[in-house]
């Protein structure tokens, strides 16, 4: 009898950020994500030089948890999650652990879109969504793609494990994490509201 078994799987989360730890104030965040786009010149000037639409903190503060207590209870509660999933992934972590290295704000209006791509020199990266329109989604990638040379496209209704691209729509206080290679884009935000996301990564160090 013939077995056909699934091999090499890639895990993605995705869960309420409120299933662990404290609630967030999903308003209070919204409006401190609006105000510090506002106020962070420096990061408005890099997103114009480097055509970025909307507004992203990546290249601009680097301690957010540090500023604003709003961000301080969000890096406790993605903590929380980040622990679980790398529970999940069975890591052998050799006496070291998976630790938040950086956090920034996404701002993207209308029209706006972000490339796919990866995150190097990270284990772990996710997002949480403070505003999602109308549509919205996160595109990722089958990390056998670039490997598939000559096999043919798969069909319309293929199986969702055997799909080349999986759009995921998650919702206002969710978070979804991912091991960094997966390649992932934003799609084009269709609508007159802004989509307001945070992102993260976390890498591998020593115990402090």
């Amino acid at each position: 009898m013939s077995n056909i078994d699934s091999l090499f799987v890639t895990r993605l989360y995705h869960a309420a950020l409120s299933e662990l730890g404290q609630s967030i104030d999903g308003e209070e965040l919204e409006n401190s994500c609006l105000v510090i786009a506002e106020d962070d010149e420096a990061g408005q000037d890099w997103c114009e030089a480097n055509n970025f639409p909307g507004y992203t903190s990546y290249a601009s503060l680097t301690d957010l948890g540090w500023r604003f207590p709003i961000f301080a209870d969000l890096i406790e509660v993605l903590d929380k999650h980040v622990a679980a999933f790398v529970e999940d992934l069975e890591f052998d972590l050799d006496g070291k652990e998976i630790k938040l290295d950086s956090i920034w704000i996404n701002i993207l209006p209308e029209g706006g879109i972000h490339t796919s791509h990866l995150h190097p020199h990270s284990v772990i990266s996710g997002t949480t969504y403070v505003n999602m329109p109308k549509g919205s989604a996160i595109k990722f990638e089958d990390p056998r793609h670039a490997m598939m040379m000559a096999a043919p496209g798969r069909i319309k209704d293929a199986r969702r494990e055997m799909k080349n691209f999986i759009y995921v729509a998650p919702k206002v206080g969710d978070v979804l994490l991912w091991e960094s290679w997966l390649r992932h884009e934003v799609p084009m935000n269709m609508d007159e509201d802004d989509r307001i996301s945070i992102s993260f990564n976390y890498g591998w160090g020593d115990i402090t």
